[in-house]
């Protein structure tokens, strides 16, 4: 039986109607890949499809697939030092608008990684790891130049883009001295009430490993402010509370200089670094802690989990 005229051309509508849906679940299909469930706490970390250059995306059970949760820069930036010299400079640099090619991105069990060849010689291996209480960050480096590197660090950015988590005037980012938790900005009274175009754009800074800064306010060439607190810390984080004091997400690793934090961005700083020597290979390690739970959960973690984490070598 030969097909009618109608019949063929409601046959090339249904195909050409099929392809834009094939592709939709193609690119669901792909999300889906990309994308990790812890089912004992229905957290989800997921990567950011429109972004080439690495980020990932963090969910909290409940929240809507269009909550802008909790941004992660995979990392912001590598920066390394070469023996002998005085500046550093960066392997790489995430800009969002920049063309780029997407690294291969392979996902094993609850983790997210890929490969990527930086500049100078040196190749990482990123792999983010959900764990029922938070995210883990590492990074391997292989080092394929003669260049010795005293220093080396990626530097893992989490914004609390999420309005359920964001602390502009850092009202709920706590730390923790020999006395106890207290406010990161605790010096800073004035930050409640000064206008948003005083108090941004900052950084609020907290010593750990390094000296404490001789000036508790620093104003920067680029505009931007810098806070340092006038005591260090004993613990190796920070954390901030949700709105509704439920949730709590932490930053911490096992030795950084300082932890700081870009209110404006309400992002969370503990980035460790280490030495790479020529030929040789090395790793950083750190994570993000995100429970339904009090602060004294969260510093009893970074106790118990610290212990496990690789010193960095000092540079030699």
């Amino acid at each position: 039986m030969s097909t009618s005229s109608s019949q063929k051309t409601t046959l090339r509508r249904s195909w050409f109607l099929a392809i834009p849906l094939a592709l939709v679940c193609f690119e669901a299909s792909l999300a889906q890949e990309f994308s990790v469930l812890d089912t004992s706490t229905r957290i989800r970390l997921q990567r950011i499809e429109e972004n080439s250059l690495p980020a990932l995306k963090i969910i909290l059970p409940g929240q809507s697939p269009s909550d802008p949760g909790i941004l992660v820069l995979f990392p912001e930036h590598v920066t390394a030092r070469g023996h002998g010299k005085f500046e550093s400079q960066h392997l790489y640099f995430y800009r969002p608008d920049a063309p780029a090619t997407r690294p291969v991105w392979h996902r094993n069990g609850q983790s997210l990684e890929y490969e990527m060849e930086l500049q100078g010689g040196v190749r990482m291996i990123a792999r983010a790891t959900l764990e029922p209480d938070g995210i883990r960050y590492r990074y391997d480096f292989i080092n394929g130049s003669k260049v010795d590197y005293d220093m080396i660090q990626a530097v893992t950015d989490p914004r609390m883009i999420s309005p359920y988590l964001h602390d502009v005037r850092l009202e709920r980012t706590y730390v923790h001295h020999k006395d106890g938790f207290d406010l990161l900005a605790s010096e800073t009274p004035a930050r409640l009430t000064m206008p948003l175009k005083d108090w941004l754009p900052n950084r609020y800074r907290a010593s750990y490993t390094w000296p404490v800064e001789a000036l508790r306010i620093e104003k920067k060439e680029d505009g931007l402010t810098w806070y340092n607190k006038s005591r260090s810390i004993d613990e190796p984080f920070l954390a901030t509370q949700s709105t509704d004091g439920k949730w709590i997400f932490a930053t911490f690793s096992y030795d950084p200089g300082n932890v700081w934090s870009n209110p404006e961005l309400t992002c969370q700083h503990a980035d460790p670094q280490t030495t790479l020597r020529a030929g040789a290979k090395s790793s950083l390690e750190l994570k993000s802690i995100l429970i339904h739970g009090t602060l004294e959960a969260v510093l009893a973690k970074v106790r118990q989990q610290r212990a496990r984490m690789q010193a960095a070598p000092n540079p030699q």
